[in-house]
């Protein structure tokens, strides 16, 4: 296993502002080297990916390391984003983990057919979303090469 010292920016996508909020409370709790940025609709996701609009600056828009995705989203939805990323040869090294309430098998499988890496239903209690994110973060910024 091979630890790494520097901060890694976790992109998350998911128009529930307390989801978001629990999210970065456990990130926090989990103690790992993470930065985290919000967006709440497909659109902003793909712009600040695209370094557009808001998030032409790419000192703002920092490189994510990581995307947490959520599949119910305003203006453009999780799969349609996934989509785009996933065909983009500037961005589908990115992985992608769906993190959303959605138990459907037709998720699960889509999701993964469209090239997400990992499909993670949301934690029902805070204890358990820490750990989540403490093992997310352990595996993909300590246990897996990922490409700069």
């Amino acid at each position: 296993m091979k630890g790494r010292q520097t901060v890694i920016t976790i992109l998350m996508a998911d128009d529930d502002e307390d989801d978001s909020l629990l999210v970065h409370e456990a990130l926090i709790e989990s103690q790992l080297p993470i930065e985290l940025h919000i967006v709440r609709n497909g659109e902003d996701l793909m712009d600040y990916l695209c370094h557009r609009g808001q998030y032409a600056d790419s000192s703002i828009a920092t490189h994510p390391g990581l995307i947490l995705l959520d599949l119910n989203m305003p203006k453009k939805d999780g799969v349609e984003a996934l989509k785009e990323i996933k065909s983009d040869p500037k961005l589908r090294r990115i992985p992608v983990v769906v993190l959303t309430t959605s138990k459907a098998e037709e998720d699960i499988y889509n999701t993964y057919d469209l090239g997400a890496n990992s499909f993670i239903i949301k934690p029902a209690n805070f204890a358990s979303l820490v750990e989540v994110m403490k093992t997310l973060g352990k595996y993909w910024f300590e246990i897996v090469e990922l490409p700069l």
